[in-house]
C-alpha cells in the first residue's frame, strides 16, 4: 500500500473509492440497459439479443482468444527475439479485426436472407470486411515498422 498522499489519504483508499465508483457506474449501466431491453423489445427480440451475446462469447472464447494466445506462443518460440511491444501491436490488430468482424457478421447474414427493400442492405459487406481486414493488417504492419524504427534509433543513441 502506498503512503499518504498530499491530502493525507492513502493511495489505497482512493483507489478503492475509484474502483467502487466504476463498479457502481457499470452496474447502473447494466441495469439501465436491461430495463430498456425489457421495456422496449418483444420477447422474440430479447431471445435474439441473448443468442447474439452467446455467439459473441463463443466467438471470443473459441476463436479469438486461442488465436491471440497462439500468436503470442509462436512469437515467443522464435527465440524470444520478439519484443513485447511488437507482440502487443499484432495482438491488438487481431482483436480489432475480430471485433469488426463480429459487428459486420449480422449484416452479412441478413444479406444472405434477402430483404423486401434492396436499399436496406445495399453494400457488399463481405468484400468490405475483407478490405477492412487488409487495412488492419497494413496498419498493424506500419505500427510494427514504426516501433522497430524507433527502437533502432534509441539503440543507436546509446
Amino acid at each position: 500500500m502506498t503512503g499518504p498522499g498530499p491530502s493525507g489519504a492513502s493511495g489505497g483508499s482512493r483507489m478503492r473509492a475509484v474502483r467502487a465508483t466504476l463498479v457502481a457506474v457499470g452496474v447502473l449501466g447494466l441495469a439501465l440497459g436491461a430495463a430498456v431491453l425489457l421495456l422496449k423489445q418483444t420477447p422474440v427480440q430479447i431471445v435474439g439479443v441473448g443468442v447474439w451475446m452467446l455467439g459473441a462469447i463463443l466467438l471470443h472464447d473459441a476463436v479469438l482468444s486461442p488465436i491471440v494466445v497462439g500468436v503470442g506462443i509462436l512469437a515467443r518460440k522464435r527465440g524470444r527475439r520478439v519484443p513485447f511491444a511488437l507482440l502487443a501491436i499484432v495482438q491488438a490488430g487481431i482483436v480489432v479485426g475480430a471485433i469488426l468482424t463480429l459487428l459486420v457478421l449480422p449484416e452479412i447474414y441478413a444479406k444472405t436472407l434477402g430483404t423486401a427493400n434492396p436499399t436496406v442492405l445495399p453494400l457488399d459487406y463481405s468484400l468490405n470486411l475483407a478490405l477492412t481486414w487488409a487495412a488492419v493488417a497494413v496498419l498493424t504492419a506500419l505500427a510494427c515498422g514504426a516501433y522497430l524504427a524507433l527502437a533502432r534509433r534509441r539503440a543507436a543513441a546509446r
